[in-house]
């Protein structure tokens, strides 16, 4: 038996009681829809705000480069620019997302964000080999930088706009449950710290270090790197399906103290787009009627609603407990050769 809804989690939080208390709840298909719907337009939102954030502190560093010359500047500049273009990938994912599934897509458009998160990978990628490149050129043909004073101002005005963004998509992608999005305030958060290194730079520069202008663009380059690296790492992982084993064994736990439920025999759980989707196979008494084993099974449907956040779908199966050496599923059986995962 199945069941598909989708769940406000704000019943962890006193205010969260309070709207219940006076709001009585509801799992129906409208309230899956309004809630999904409302996740996107706020994931839109701050992509559109940080967007213009990021553009204006590019624009602004690029006036400075063009006058000071200095490629450690050039080397966040770019990858300030990189930051900001790849929020129109997710901003289309977030699009994309909003439509209905259909007898094609099953399962809806959510994964449009996890492909969005392939793409931002490779843009960071991108503007790291030109930041490594400007970096190396710039150590074997040395050039004065200049306007020393205004790269130092442009240097802290990106580490305030990537500040800025980063506290931003942080707190929206984390309250409708976007990991591309925390995972893009994260990157954002990183910048800031590489335009702090351009000050570094500049500084290091005006005391008579000269060198230090592009080596502080190579370090630069490692921490995008870096940025690369994590990223990278979890896109990869939503693209697998994986989640955090925590997750599973709360489910489980949640399962297994339900009424009725004798055993949890296996439990799945995959991350699409920014919502959960689970199935469980568990076993209940072999002499519940069928209302009554579908009661069991909606009781612990309920408690995973309230209990697991940005849970959006959730599909039960529940086998009957039978005889000593009897098997529920001795029909399809040879039709699998691994036991499900528990």
């Amino acid at each position: 038996m199945s069941t598909d809804h989708y769940h406000d989690h704000d019943h962890h939080h006193p205010r969260g009681v309070l709207r219940s208390i006076l709001r009585p709840h509801s799992h129906d298909a409208a309230e899956s829809v309004d809630a999904a719907l409302e996740a996107s337009r706020d994931g839109m939102r701050a992509l559109k705000v940080s967007l213009g954030v990021l553009a204006v502190t590019a624009v602004v560093q690029v006036v400075i480069v063009a006058a000071s010359g200095s490629v450690a500047l050039l080397s966040d500049t770019i990858h300030n620019f990189a930051d900001a273009l790849t929020a129109v990938p997710l901003g289309l994912a977030f699009w994309l997302g909003r439509r209905p599934a259909t007898r094609r897509y099953t399962y809806g458009y959510g994964r449009s964000e996890d492909l969005a998160g392939v793409f931002i990978v490779a843009t960071i990628a991108v503007s790291s080999a030109v930041a490594g490149y400007e970096a190396v050129s710039r150590l074997f043909h040395p050039h004065d930088v200049h306007q020393v004073a205004w790269v130092i101002v442009a240097g802290i005005v990106g580490f305030a706009g990537n500040e800025l963004v980063a506290v931003y998509r942080i707190r929206t992608g984390r309250r409708i449950g976007s990991a591309a999005l925390v995972a893009d305030g994260l990157h954002a958060r990183t910048d800031g710290f590489t335009s702090l290194a351009v000050v570094v730079g500049a500084v290091g520069v005006a005391l008579g270090w000269q060198v230090a202008d592009p080596a502080v663009g190579l370090l630069i380059t490692v921490a995008i790197l870096l940025v690369v690296k994590g990223a990278a790492r979890d896109i990869y992982r939503r693209l697998m399906d994986a989640v955090d084993p925590a997750l599973v064994e709360q489910v489980t736990a949640i399962l297994a103290g339900v009424d009725g439920i004798e055993s949890v025999d296996a439990v799945r759980i995959r991350w699409i787009g920014h919502e959960l989707h689970a199935e469980a196979e568990v076993t209940s008494d072999g002499k519940l009627t069928l209302t009554q084993a579908h009661d069991v099974a909606e009781h612990a449907h309920h408690h995973l609603l309230h209990e697991v956040p940005r849970l959006a779908q959730v599909t039960i199966h529940s086998s009957p407990v039978v005889a000593s050496g009897l098997d529920p599923h001795a029909l399809t059986a040879h039709h699998f050769t691994h036991a499900p995962t528990r």
